[in-house]
């Protein structure tokens, strides 16, 4: 786990600054109130929360342009909204109703959207990883200069078809970035009791693949690294990978306890490392915002985090028709 860091001078300005305070803080509050209204079974199924990790997609967001594209696993609200998705449509579909992006039919491992290049959640451990890379051949293909941001955790890099999609992506040059989001536990294991490598990254070394290990609490951290993981893929150097440590708050899933570590151990995470704490010191330090501009913010973000909850507790129920639909593509 990455050591606390002492607030440093921003290389970012302070309209950067407020939006990350900002993005990051609407993914934390949507996460919260999706956890309430599982508690109340509004949501079924599975449903795992991004709350502690907001650093490292809203940092690697921040490097991206049109036409960029995103791939990743089951903890994906985050991914959504630092993307641009509708919050409204998010919350919908993690109520399985019609307004929501997948119609209700994904749930909240898989949704999907075409006009922000998001290309799911998926619920296999480590099966997004080939596509990844697919949708990545595919900008290759089509001589454009875009990167695939693929996302997964510290467990799915253990799985044997992330190694054969890294030897394919390095055979083929393919401009995809591998993050792997290691919030220090594939489900209730950590990561010491998994992996035999202290920093997985380095497995990228048997094919050719550079990468770097990234503070994911740190967002301006996490937004440099980015860039220069961005910069590698447009140049047409192959595939990159950032293995970014942060830390996950809540169990695995809302069904876990997370009896296999401490209190103590969160807390002292939260205390000494929080991301959104660490951006809200260096506004308030540097005098980019007041206490009452945060408290506006929060505000604001509350706001559209409980009109999502209202949008999705009243938009209907899929007909039983939609069981049909999205099955077969016409030729």
């Amino acid at each position: 786990m990455a050591t606390p860091k002492k607030p440093k001078k921003p290389n970012v300005s302070a309209d950067e600054l407020k939006g990350f305070y900002r993005d990051m803080l609407l993914i934390r509050r949507f996460e919260e109130k999706a956890g309430q209204l599982y508690g109340m079974g509004l949501i079924g199924g599975f449903c795992h929360l991004y709350i502690g990790q907001e650093a490292v997609v809203v940092g690697l967001e921040s490097a991206t342009k049109e036409g960029d594209k995103r791939i990743t696993t089951y903890r994906d609200h985050g991914h959504m909204l630092a993307c641009g998705m509708d919050p409204n449509g998010v919350m919908a579909e993690l109520t399985g109703r019609e307004g929501g992006y997948s119609k209700g039919k994904g749930g909240s491992m898989h949704m999907f959207s075409r006009d922000k290049h998001f290309y799911g959640g998926h619920g296999i451990v480590g099966a997004n990883v080939p596509l990844g890379a697919g949708l990545a051949f595919a900008d290759k293909y089509k001589g454009n200069d875009n990167v695939t941001f693929t996302y997964f955790g510290d467990g799915a890099a253990n799985q044997g078809q992330v190694y054969e999609t890294f030897n394919m992506a390095a055979l083929w040059s393919l401009p995809v970035i591998f993050v792997i989001e290691n919030n220090q536990y594939a489900m209730g294991t950590s990561q010491k009791r998994s992996t035999s490598s202290p920093d997985i990254y380095t497995r990228g070394a048997a094919f050719g693949i550079p990468g770097e290990a990234v503070d994911g609490m740190d967002v301006l951290a996490v937004k440099e690294a980015g860039e220069k993981a961005v910069a590698h893929c447009r140049s047409g150097k192959g595939p990159y990978i950032l293995e970014v440590k942060t830390y996950r708050y809540r169990g695995h899933s809302m069904s876990d306890p997370a009896k296999y570590r401490t209190r103590d151990e969160v807390q002292k995470v939260r205390d000494e490392m929080d991301a959104i704490e660490h951006v809200r010191e260096l506004l308030l330090q540097g005098k980019h915002a007041t206490e009452d501009d945060l408290k506006a913010i929060d505000k604001e973000i509350k706001s559209i985090v409980n009109e999502s909850a209202e949008f999705a507790k009243t938009s209907p129920e899929p007909e039983v028709s939609e069981l049909w639909t999205d099955i077969y593509v016409e030729a």
